[in-house]
């Protein structure tokens, strides 16, 4: 099974993003994996006029409150499952959304982006050394690439094996993510010429599990 094959099936197991969040908003950025919680899009520090990138963007929701704050709003993912749902909910919003990979896609595109973000997306999914210098050839002087996920397991860093449910019949489907300390994350970052960067570990909101989020953040 390919990895397209793969992100597909998880996109049959997750939920469609809430028609408004606890704010009674239409649109809404979220880094973490808990409703109405953590910071926003101030972030990718972009306004109206700006161009952003979203690699992994799933269902588009993120992405869509991108392009209501005026930006050019573009998003890639590898699974048509994913991009057809975001189509079908965010396509008045003006978002233009391509189906590859986060690597072809930033090898390909001629296009320059004043911020690159990804919220468990391709970022978490695709080996750094591979990643970064390609978002470093597409992202403007200055800009921002901002991405989150799940914090590593102590002691499992660099590349793991993530798995996707399917049936009890069936073997869950396994890809690759690469894990890395917060500490570490500033160091590869600093080795690929990025700037400013900074890692953090958001806490879980009071009342949920003790899960926190990564949240990363560095300049081109």
């Amino acid at each position: 099974m390919t990895e397209a094959q793969a992100w597909d099936t998880y996109s049959k197991q997750r939920p469609e993003r809430r028609p408004t969040n606890a704010a009674g908003e239409n649109t809404w950025f979220n880094w973490t994996q808990y409703p109405d919680h953590g910071p926003g899009a101030e972030l990718l520090g972009v306004g109206p006029g700006a161009s952003v990138l979203d690699l992994g963007c799933g269902k588009g929701g993120n992405l869509a409150h991108v392009a209501t704050l005026g930006a050019r709003a573009v998003g890639v993912d590898v699974s048509l499952a994913q991009v057809k749902a975001a189509e079908s909910r965010w396509r008045h919003t003006g978002m233009t959304l391509h189906r590859t990979e986060a690597i072809q896609f930033l090898k390909e595109s001629g296009e320059r982006f004043d911020a690159v973000f990804s919220v468990f997306g391709a970022a978490w999914f695709t080996d750094p050394t591979v990643l970064l210098p390609a978002i470093r050839q597409r992202l403007r002087p200055g800009g921002v690439l901002a991405f989150s996920q799940r914090p590593p397991i102590e002691g499992c860093y660099g590349c793991q094996g993530s798995y996707i449910n399917r049936s009890e019949d069936e073997d869950p489907l396994v890809v690759k993510r690469w894990d890395h300390e917060p500490e570490r994350w500033v160091e590869i970052l600093a080795e690929h010429g990025f700037t400013a960067a900074t890692a953090r570990i958001l806490p879980a909101p009071p009342g949920h599990r003790k899960i926190g989020t990564l949240l990363v953040r560095a300049h081109g």
